[in-house]
This record gives C-alpha cells, sequence and structure tokens, in this order.
C-alpha cells in the first residue's frame, strides 16, 4: 500500500492546519494537551466552530450537510486535529445516530434531526448497555409495548455517557420476546424531557462524573420515533456499533499521546540520564511505536474500504481491540515515567514536593479512566470473539 500523500492530499491536509492555526481556541487546545476535563461549554463551543465550517459530520455525504470526505480527508482530519489537541467530536449525534438515520432513518426523521445534530440544538447520549446487558446486548430487557400511536418504554440503561447534558437519548428496547433474542430488539429515539424518565450520576474511580444511570418508568413515545421497521435494531445496533468501534480507537489520540510521552522522556531523569535512555523504557517506548504504525496501516485499510461498502466490517473489531490496548500502554507507561506522583489524584499532592510537572498533573486520573475502553463498545473479548466467527469462521 502506498501510504505517501497524493498532492491533492497534501493540499487538504494543509487546508485543515490551516483551519485549526485559526480557529482552536487555545484554552481548548491547553485542556487537551493537559488531560484536563472538558466542561460541556468547552464541547458545544468545538462543535459550534466545527459546524460553521461544515465539519462536524465528517462521516455524512453532502447531500445531509456533511462535508463529503473519502476514508482518507477523514483520517488526515482526524490525524491533525488530534496532533494539535483539538477535543474530540462528542461521537453520539455526529459519529453515530447521524449514520445510522442517513442509512434507516425515513425522510421525515432525517429532516426533523440531522439539521439539528449540526446546528448543535440536540445533544444526544446513548440507551444501550443494561444492568444485566452489557457486551451482551442481545439480553437486554428495557421494553417497549405498542399503545395505539406510542411505545410505552419501562426500564434501565446504564453507562449512559454525557447523559446529563444530553436532551435525547437513542435506545435500544425490546419489542418482543418470540424466536431468538436478537430478533425482539427495536431502535428508537426518545426525548430526555418525557415524563416517566429520570438519570442518576454514577462517580468514576477518579472521581468525574462521565457516566450515568437512566430509568424509564411508563414512558410514553410517538410510534413516530421508531427507526427502521419493528424488531429490526439489532441490525441498526450492529451498524451503529461498527462506527462506535472505529471511534474508539483513537489513533491519532494516541499519536498525540506518544509524542507527549516522547518529551517527557526526555525530560525526566534516572541515574542522571534521561530516562529515553533507559533500555527498559526505549524498549516498550518501541514496541507501542510500532504497534501504533501497524494500526494505521491498518485503519486506513479498512477506511477504504469503507468507502466502498458504505460502512465498516468486522475489522473494526480489530481496531477496537489493538487501538485501547496501545491507549492504555500509553497511561501505563506514562505512569511508569513520573514515578512516585504518578499515583496521585489532581489536587492530592501538595504544590511544593514538584514530584509532577503540571502539565501531567492528570495522568494518574486518564490512567484510571482509560481502563474502561477495553470494555465499553462491546468488551475486547467479545471482539475477539466477532473476529473469530466472521473472518476466521470458528
Amino acid at each position: 500500500m502506498d501510504l505517501s500523500c497524493s498532492p491533492a492530499e497534501q493540499a487538504f491536509q494543509g487546508q485543515v492546519r490551516a483551519f485549526l492555526r485559526d480557529n482552536l481556541p487555545e484554552d481548548l487546545a491547553g485542556k487537551v494537551r493537559g488531560n484536563r476535563p472538558l466542561s460541556r461549554e468547552d464541547m458545544d463551543r468545538w462543535h459550534r466552530i466545527l459546524s460553521r465550517q461544515g465539519w462536524l459530520g465528517v462521516t455524512w455525504p453532502k447531500a445531509f450537510g456533511g462535508p463529503g470526505w473519502g476514508a482518507v480527508e477523514r483520517h488526515i482530519f482526524e490525524e491533525e486535529c488530534a496532533l494539535a489537541c483539538a477535543p474530540r467530536i462528542v461521537p453520539f449525534g455526529p459519529n453515530m445516530l447521524g449514520p445510522v438515520l442517513i442509512k434507516f432513518g425515513s425522510p421525515a426523521q432525517q429532516e426533523a434531526y440531522l439539521p439539528r445534530i449540526l446546528s448543535c440544538e440536540d445533544w444526544w447520549c446513548q440507551g444501550y448497555s443494561e444492568p444485566g446487558a452489557g457486551s451482551d446486548l442481545a439480553s437486554l430487557k428495557t421494553k417497549a409495548v405498542r399503545e395505539g400511536d406510542h411505545y410505552v418504554i419501562n426500564g434501565q440503561k446504564t453507562w449512559t455517557t454525557l447523559g446529563q447534558y444530553a436532551n435525547r437519548i437513542f435506545c435500544l428496547v425490546r419489542t418482543s420476546w418470540e424466536g431468538k433474542p436478537q430478533q425482539g430488539i427495536s431502535f428508537i429515539l426518545v426525548d430526555l424531557d418525557t415524563p416517566g424518565i429520570e438519570m442518576r450520576p454514577i462517580r468514576l474511580i477518579e472521581g468525574g462524573h462521565e457516566v450515568n444511570e437512566v430509568f424509564f418508568t411508563d414512558v410514553r413515545v410517538p410510534a413516530e420515533n421508531l427507526v427502521g421497521e419493528e424488531n429490526m435494531g439489532w441490525t441498526i445496533a450492529k451498524y451503529l456499533l461498527l462506527h462506535e468501534r472505529t471511534n474508539i480507537a483513537g489513533i491519532g489520540f494516541s499519536m498525540q499521546a506518544f509524542e507527549a510521552l516522547k518529551k517527557l522522556a526526555q525530560e525526566v531523569t534516572r541515574d542522571g540520564k534521561p530516562l529515553s535512555e533507559a533500555e527498559w523504557f526505549a524498549t516498550r517506548l518501541a514496541q507501542i511505536e510500532t504497534d501504533l504504525a501497524a494500526l494505521r496501516i491498518t485503519n486506513l485499510r479498512m477506511l477504504s474500504k469503507a468507502d466502498k461498502t458504505g460502512a465498516p466490517g468486522p475489522e473494526s473489531s480489530m481496531l477496537k481491540i489493538k487501538g485501547t490496548l496501545i491507549r492504555q500502554a500509553l497511561t501505563d507507561l506514562s505512569r511508569r515515567a513520573l514515578g512516585p506522583g504518578a499515583a496521585a489524584l489532581p489536587g492530592t499532592l501538595p504544590d511544593n514536593l514538584g514530584l509532577v510537572p503540571p502539565e501531567h498533573e492528570h495522568d494518574a486520573a486518564v490512567y484510571f479512566n482509560m481502563r474502561k475502553i477495553s470494555v465499553y463498545g462491546g468488551s475486547n473479548e467479545i471482539q475477539r470473539n466477532i473476529l473469530a466467527k466472521t473472518l476466521l469462521e470458528l
């Protein structure tokens, strides 16, 4: 495979870099660079900047308000944004629901919801996982019963990321108990202001509030909010998860973290020498660099295939597995580089100890937070089963 950029692609890369140079607020880049939490206002501000440029729905065709980019352009954009320390696009509306509505939604749903995603009027969250149905979504029990022109929903969702900011949620619900479990699932859109919905925060190990649990009690949702046909939600869910797993790989963010780690290793000393010269550290860093380079090539191959088929294939499971392992390895090696101070969460060490540089004071929180990424979006163990079944035919 020829990985060099064509003159047109180089020109596009220059366009993206110029846009980021002129439009990315330094305070947002500084937060991303220092791994500091982003507020709702921070994320919304970046979304609106991208929306004005027409670059928020990066996977959308022009007919629906997207830039109409191909695989290479999307790769260049995501990589340059990550290297510039731009905030990540919150994926639920632009990268997950948007492609689903473009492929499976009715014209009325496309007209109602797609423009509101691009204008940032709607903030979506994802209602998939339940206390007894995480990676095994086929066992979900939240039910939706048709009553006239409405569905009545009862049940519970959990690990709802950034749900505290959302005004809408797309959900998998059970509409039939007959046949195989996968055959009785439907995909429905819900306004979070509907009576009967309660959202409760879940505090994570590093103290952050990123995820929630959502309870539905006799929630009446218009039947027109059903996406696709009743009981075809499993097909839609698989399509959406392919996009999510590709996004979870976070290759550009790993590249940015890798460069930051190399810089840290040159600044930290052990036995009077830069840590980068220590054999044990250099070996681990080289392994991550090799794995990241291989992942970039795999990503380009998969995106090229997606351009032809309209959706990522099962190879997205491979990206999810390797991408999450690389990101976890980077946070682990960063903590090893920081030494004793890396065990502390932000604000738990007196400033005068000087054990952790200010730009790395959130590294411990990031390390703990990154433990989740090999689980959500379908655990890595489930992804290995998918690859064994679809590619190896085992």
